[in-house]
């Protein structure tokens, strides 16, 4: 049995378990549960408030926690991240006021700055020769300029909405952050095992997420041309068609580079090209 971590609520909370559902975990989990097992993986999932996380590692309390890589700078960056997951994307960064100029670091030399990220801001600022006094604030911290308790703000961006709805701007990125998988120290044979089957699965459901399987029909002469602009797999699939001089080719292409590839084959000659989902991608 392996104990993870997640976050009680929020969108973390909501896409970790959306990973664990696509990697053929069920959890019975019910509304304001803190505790749940999984119906076929031997798992049980703890609900937990966000910042008590990296404790609860250290702790033993769980051998596993999906979290945001910022949390750990804060206070857990001895802890080991195993894999990035590539969801809950944001950044930490500093806003100001809109309408006060701002030139660099340097001009919050002696302000007060309103975080719920001391550690992160503070190892900012002494990295960057500034002193500044820190107003740690738990929630809310986008106000604390408009009611006179701080110059700037330290807090997690993702939109931008929040900084605008409060009249502020983003001047610096500090840290970006994404969501991670973090395994506590000390973990027996059985529950790193546990951890690797896991980890596999995850894997294959985040090569999905960042791949398209092509289907194309190209004439016999540009086979060559068209496989060297499919490097994904270690070979296309080439099949001959009904009509002669003609093949289909299957492959895998990274959705990122969806666009520039489709170009490039329709000017290798390639036709007929569908381009669809994949659910896991197994290696």
């Amino acid at each position: 049995m392996i104990r993870i971590a997640i976050q009680k609520s929020g969108r973390l909370n909501q896409d970790s378990l959306a990973l664990l559902k696509s990697c053929g975990i069920s959890i019975d989990n019910g509304k304001d549960q803190l505790k749940a097992a999984a119906r076929n993986f031997p798992m049980e999932v703890f609900f937990l408030r966000n910042g008590d996380i990296p404790q609860y590692l250290r702790d033993g309390v769980v051998d596993l926690a999906i979290v945001g890589s910022n949390l750990l700078v804060e206070k857990g960056n001895d802890l080991e991240i195993i894999e990035s997951l590539g969801f809950s994307k944001c950044k930490v960064s500093l806003a100001v006021p809109k309408g006060v100029a701002f030139e660099s670091i340097q001009d919050l030399e002696g302000k007060n700055i309103a975080t719920s990220y001391p550690n992160t801001i503070k190892q900012f600022l002494k990295e960057k020769g500034v002193n500044a006094d820190i107003h740690v604030i738990s929630g809310s911290v986008e106000i604390a300029p408009n009611i006179g308790l701080a110059d700037a703000i330290c807090d997690i961006v993702s939109s931008g909405s929040t900084l605008f709805k409060n009249n502020l701007k983003e001047v610096i990125e500090i840290i970006k952050s994404e969501a991670v998988l973090v395994q506590a120290p000390n973990l027996n044979k059985d529950q790193q095992d546990l951890i690797e089957k896991l980890q596999f699965r995850i894997q294959a459901v985040l090569r999905a997420k960042q791949s398209r399987y092509i289907l194309l029909n190209a004439p016999n002469n540009q086979i060559e041309a068209i496989t060297a602009i499919l490097p994904v797999l270690k070979s296309p699939t080439v099949l001959p068609l009904a009509q002669a001089g003609w093949s289909s080719i299957h492959s895998v292409i990274n959705s990122g580079d969806f666009w520039e590839v489709i170009d490039q084959l329709k000017g290798a000659g390639a036709e007929d090209i569908l381009v669809c989902p994949i659910e896991k991608m197994v290696r």
